[in-house]
């Protein structure tokens, strides 16, 4: 597959993949919210997936009738217990009925205890599960991805490089094929006074030494000669990844959080989605004040990553 450069293409592409290996079934948690419905109903007609909706079956289908669609496209679950629900709809994902677990309106607490259950969930071994975002910006020739900005708050050294890895796998499964990962502080040398330039040279060193594969480690960079070749040059910069980043590896929450909110807010033109990587199966987690457009992108990007993670 070739590389996915904007997340317009990516739903063309993962329809494409769809047609030919068969529709992913999401399982969505509570799901009340007539927004989400209809974003779930637009990946349903592109073919992208089929939907196990978990809930209060009247308010369900109010919100189905809102969004314009039929009852009878998709598979009720009812449920009107609100910590309930994202055990009923974590277990379709985990028991293999449903291959992405979303959440609706339920709150986050509840939704992340069922991803983390210990006998139904999504958690794989000891490896950190973490959040990205993804991007499409105008002017940057590829999806750029930013991770972890609103998952692990303080990550240390091997969060660290879980979080990368499971960055890596998901761009992967957007056709990037050896991602190239920025690791971001506020310069370009190793200063003993800032502990995240001490972890961003030992990841490149893990990358060296194949604990973290499948891609290109640099840092510790600046965001400007990361992203921006002209930038990296006049500091004499020589790096295959700088100037050149597909992925903006952040020291720490507040910083990945503000980056992307800048770029949604910011960045005329940008597009923005979001995924929780590193689990059992993708997870959607999207604020209730995402549109539906974002909402659509994040369940392409999920379809993508769980046809990746089935090969």
């Amino acid at each position: 597959m070739e590389q996915i450069r904007s997340l317009s293409q990516l739903i063309e592409e993962a329809a494409k993949l769809c047609a030919e290996k068969g529709r992913k079934r999401i399982s969505v948690a509570m799901a009340e919210d007539a927004g989400l419905i209809s974003a779930i109903e637009e990946a349903r007609k592109l073919g992208l997936v089929e939907a196990t909706l978990v809930g209060n079956p009247e308010k369900i289908k109010d919100c189905i009738a809102e969004a314009g669609a039929s009852e009878s496209s998709y598979h009720i679950i009812p449920e009107t217990n609100e910590a309930a629900c994202g055990i009923v709809a974590v277990t379709e994902v985990s028991s293999n009925r449903a291959d992405i677990y979303m959440k609706g309106q339920l709150h986050t607490d509840h939704f992340l205890r069922g991803m983390l259950n210990k006998e139904v969930g999504l958690r794989v071994g000891k490896r950190a599960i973490s959040h990205c975002y993804f991007h499409s910006v105008p002017g940057y020739d590829r999806v750029l991805f930013i991770a972890d900005g609103a998952f692990n708050m303080y990550p240390d050294l091997k969060m660290k490089a879980d979080i990368v890895q499971n960055t890596v796998n998901f761009a992967r499964s957007l056709g990037v094929e050896t991602p190239k990962v920025a690791c971001l502080a506020a310069v370009e040398l190793v200063n003993p006074d800032m502990p995240c330039t001490l972890d961003a040279t030992a990841l490149v060193q893990m990358n060296a030494r194949g604990q973290i594969k499948n891609c290109i480690v640099d840092g510790p960079l600046a965001l400007d000669n990361a992203i921006n070749e002209e930038a990296a040059k006049i500091k004499h910069i020589k790096s295959p990844v700088a100037g050149h980043a597909d992925i903006l590896f952040v020291p720490q929450i507040e910083v990945g959080n503000a980056l992307a909110k800048s770029i949604s807010f910011f960045a005329k033109g940008s597009e923005t989605a979001g995924l929780i990587i590193g689990a059992a199966a993708p997870v959607v987690l999207t604020s209730r004040a995402d549109s539906p457009r974002a909402k659509l992108l994040s369940i392409a990007g999920a379809v993508m990553l769980a046809h990746h993670q089935s090969k």
